[in-house]
């Protein structure tokens, strides 16, 4: 073929990612540049945070984490980010950062890197106002919030609705429809996304 044509065609393929021209690899193929910082930053900020001691922990938790008295009386409106990078344990971290990956990666190489990560940070900050909202409502001034979840959340969603008969593997080893195997992570975000303390 013309190999004008084939460049052309490889620049397409290319312009998904913003801003990486080089040539595909496995890292670019299995890990996009949106994903792959987001993977990176929150194992980094975990890890920074766990081996802080417990009273900076602490005090990292209160101004980061969310909370509806911090975020509506203190006015930490920088919580509604802030909280998604803070997780509360590992198996919360691993099974965030297990999802994101799974059905991220995709929704990253059809949207592209910008209009992907706009979504995740609008459907994080979306959800720590659903959750301060519900504390208010409940009483819950003082109750911490923190965790990727209501992000995932999203992803999970739009994930579902694009591809709801593609066969995955559920941790790896089990092949289910997206459709199903994104309820049942949905449900499990719910729980990490709602109540105190959570990842």
């Amino acid at each position: 073929g013309n190999p004008s044509v084939i460049l052309n065609s490889k620049r397409i393929s290319m312009a998904r990612y913003t801003g990486y021209p080089s040539g595909r690899s496995f890292i670019h193929d299995y890990f996009p540049p949106g994903v792959k910082w987001l993977l990176i930053s929150n194992t980094i900020v975990f890890v920074l945070t766990f081996l802080c001691p417990s009273q900076l922990r602490r005090e990292i938790t209160v101004v980061l984490a969310l909370s509806a008295e911090a975020v509506v009386r203190n006015l930490y409106v920088w919580q509604l980010v802030t909280y998604m990078f803070l997780h509360g344990g590992i198996t919360r971290l691993l099974f965030n950062m297990l999802t994101l990956w799974m059905f991220g990666m995709q929704l990253e190489r059809d949207w592209g890197t910008r209009r992907f990560l706009k979504y995740y940070f609008y459907c994080g900050i979306a959800a720590g106002v659903c959750v301060v909202v519900v504390n208010i409502l409940l009483g819950y001034w003082g109750t911490i919030t923190l965790g990727a979840s209501g992000a995932i959340f999203g992803v999970l969603v739009a994930f579902g609705v694009m591809y709801p008969d593609q066969t995955v593997l559920m941790y790896f080893l089990f092949p289910i429809k997206a459709k199903y195997l994104v309820m049942i992570f949905v449900g499990i975000e719910l729980l990490l996304t709602f109540g105190p303390n959570t990842g």
